[in-house]
């Protein structure tokens, strides 16, 4: 049984506009409520000031004193009056003699009859108004003296009914009530859209729920391992998480300001300034891979972006290993294919009953290949770069490219410290004999030229080739993720001597590409080692000082068609 559910809890943009709407209406009401009794008494008081106009006007008339001195002053003076009340637009003119007798009134049956107010003041020659109850009902009425040659001779009181006061203010209210309720209106209506765009922006959500979403999108940040920023239509940044700042190397100053302002390497920083989507991406910094998605926010109008940033160093050294077993697999794949026609040579030899020429072509291939393998052990029995240089040179035999490892190449086992992983050297050395690779491959004489060995400075590796070489004005840009000097090739390109700038950065060693000695380029990494005494190994093969500069280096295979190991 389901229980019934409670009335849903009103939206904020619905709470919003029911407060709106009541406090425009308090203050209607309440400006109508002012404006009505600030009207009654500013009419009161003009009303006062009209009748004390009107009673001068009648009481300097000269035709008045004429009549009061004649021996029947109602005769003349109560048509006067009632004209004069008439054109004046007040309710009565009263004219009457000093003990206030009415001369005039507009009831003729109450002409005669004493006036009911004061006239105290009057009597004094002392003009004044006030609100008094008469014959007419509640009025403000003035009074004042009719003087001639100084005497008091009479007096004149004219006046208006409050209630007629009343209703001048009443129009006056309805007026304003008007005016006041189309401004209601119109402060509904605007309310209403303001607020139905704010519910359209909450997506109809109340307070409690938007608080909940907040704390949610808090936690989400902080729980998401990748880094994620959220820049502003100025491209500032107004949110990055935890895994941002750590991929990205920033700190919480980065909040608030420009993307440019950030540091990061230009490429990076073109990505993130860039109005059009970024899928999938490969960026680095000076010590990861990222890859990087961009995405515009737009409603109608450009809000900003929202950028993903993915940490894929290790998977990125991991398929740059993965290629190099892959290279490995193909060139054991020729090499046996080349085995197996070696072997049926000699099969076929013994058949044809030439024992001794069979024996004699199985012994100079089995020295040949033992001559590769005893070659680059005794110049550089590092077990890591030796399995590399194998495997460099296979590859570089398929490749029509021969290796060649100069005798200044000296490594021995155990040299070099656990601090400067295995890893990192095959992407180093690995990478750069890749792209000489590539740079002398279909020259004439293509020739890779590999040097390893330590001196004071640390860990020396040079690789030589004999390509088109590198302009001394792109001596930087060749170590930025995607420069190539091949016009098209796989959209990875230009990523490997970037990777192995990186490694050399993480190890604080420098790289550096000059023109080689007979052409090509040369490229020189040195990293430094913990210590720095010459080992046995340096000792046996001399240090780069001594070596004789005239000494050829001598190839690793100079004539091993199948690349046999």
């Amino acid at each position: 049984m389901r229980l019934p559910r409670g009335p849903r809890p009103r939206s904020l943009a619905g709470q919003l506009f029911a407060m709106q709407a009541v406090l425009i209406a308090v203050l209607v009401a309440g400006y109508a409520l002012f404006t009505y009794v600030s009207d009654r008494s500013q009419a009161e008081e003009a009303a006062g000031r009209q009748a004390m106009a009107v009673a001068r006007s009648v009481a300097d008339a000269p035709s008045v004193r004429d009549a009061i001195r004649t021996t029947d002053p109602t005769k003349p003076l109560q048509p006067y009056a009632l004209q004069v009340q008439r054109d004046t637009d007040v309710d009565f003119v009263t004219i009457m003699n000093p003990r206030g007798i009415r001369w005039t009134h507009p009831d003729e049956t109450l002409i005669g009859r004493h006036f009911l107010g004061h006239i105290g003041p009057a009597l004094r020659g002392k003009s004044f108004t006030e609100t008094y109850t008469g014959t007419l009902g509640p009025s403000v009425r003035a009074v004042t003296p009719v003087l001639d040659n100084g005497h008091l001779v009479g007096l004149v009181s004219a006046g208006i009914k409050v209630e007629a006061i009343t209703k001048r203010v009443q129009d006056q209210v309805t007026a304003l009530i008007g005016v006041a309720g189309g401004a209601l209106v119109l402060g509904g209506i605007g309310t209403y859209v303001i607020n139905a765009r704010l519910r359209r922006s909450t997506h109809g959500l109340n307070a409690a729920e938007l608080s909940r979403m907040h704390d949610y999108h808090q936690a989400a940040l902080h729980a998401v391992r990748e880094g994620l920023l959220m820049l502003d239509a100025q491209y500032r940044v107004a949110l990055m998480n935890d895994g941002g700042r750590e991929l990205l190397g920033v700190g919480d100053a980065a909040v608030g300001r420009s993307v440019a302002e950030l540091g990061l390497p230009a490429p990076l920083t073109g990505a993130l300034l860039s109005a059009e989507p970024r899928v999938d991406e490969v960026h680095l910094t000076a010590s990861r891979v990222l890859v990087v998605n961009t995405s515009p926010v737009t409603g109608g109008e450009r809000r900003g972006t929202v950028v993903t940033l993915r940490d894929v160093t290790e998977l990125q050294a991991l398929t740059g290993e993965l290629d190099s077993e892959r290279g490995f697999t193909q060139a054991l794949r020729s090499q046996a294919h080349e085995a197996a026609n070696r072997l049926h040579t000699v099969v076929s030899l013994i058949e044809l009953g030439r024992a001794e020429e069979a024996v004699d072509f199985a012994t100079a291939e089995l020295e040949l290949a033992q001559t590769l393998t005893d070659e680059v052990i005794s110049a550089v029995s590092e077990p890591v770069l030796a399995a590399l240089l194998l495997g460099k040179a296979a590859q570089a035999n398929e490749r029509g490219v021969e290796l060649v490892i100069s005798e200044q190449s000296g490594i021995d086992d155990g040299l070099l410290p656990p601090g400067l992983p295995a890893r990192d050297l095959v992407t180093v050395l690995g990478n750069l004999i890749d792209n000489a690779m590539d740079a002398a491959q279909g020259t004439v004489r293509a020739r890779v030229t590999v040097t390893a060995f330590t001196d004071g400075s640390g860990l020396v590796l040079r690789v030589a080739d004999t390509g088109a070489g590198v302009d001394p004005a792109h001596a930087e840009a060749v170590f930025r993720r995607g420069w190539s000097t091949k016009p098209a090739g796989p959209a990875g390109r230009g990523l490997g001597l970037a990777l192995v700038r990186q490694a050399v950065n993480r190890h604080d060693g420098t790289l550096t590409v000059a023109e080689a000695a007979g052409g090509g380029a040369e490229f020189e990494v040195r990293l430094p080692l913990p210590t720095t005494a010459p080992a046995a190994g340096d000792e046996a093969a001399g240090s780069e000082a001594d070596a004789p500069e005239d000494l050829a280096p001598q190839p690793v295979q100079p004539a091993l068609p199948g690349g046999d190991l």
